[in-house]
Formats: C-alpha cells, structure tokens, sequence
C-alpha cells in the first residue's frame, strides 16, 4: 500500500474507534497490505482489494483464548 493509503486507514481506524495510539505501518515485504498497531502491540493486517474498479479494505485481527478475560465461575 502507499503512504498515502496508510495514513488515511489510520486516521480513519483511529478516528472509528477512538484510539489515538494506534498506527498502521507498511509492510516491507507485501504491497497489498499493512500492519495495525495498538501502541507497540501487533493487532492485525489490513489487505487491500481492488475488484471491478472498486478499492475495499479487510482488517483480519486473530484474538488468542489465552488473551481472554477468565471465565466467570458458575
């Protein structure tokens, strides 16, 4: 993705969900995505999709059961 591109997913994720601390970065490696940080955390990608002239974006976040609340007891 270009820089362009970023700063305007973040400005919109951050201004969505207010969270000022959370960046998007470009991917070294990949041009049709991008990482999400909160803060310096890794939270997910954003890919980009271009499909019949129109431009979309997908935010895939994985959330690990270990990084849960507990349980309530019943």
């Amino acid at each position: 993705m270009n820089p362009l591109d970023i700063a305007r997913l973040q400005q919109y994720l951050q201004s969505k969900f207010n969270v000022p601390n959370l960046t998007v970065r470009g991917r070294s490696n990949k041009d049709d995505s991008a990482e999400v940080y909160f803060g310096d955390e890794f939270i997910g990608v954003i890919f980009r999709d271009a499909e019949d002239g129109e431009v979309s974006y997908d935010f895939n976040m994985a959330i690990l059961e270990i990084d849960l609340p507990e349980r309530p007891a019943s």
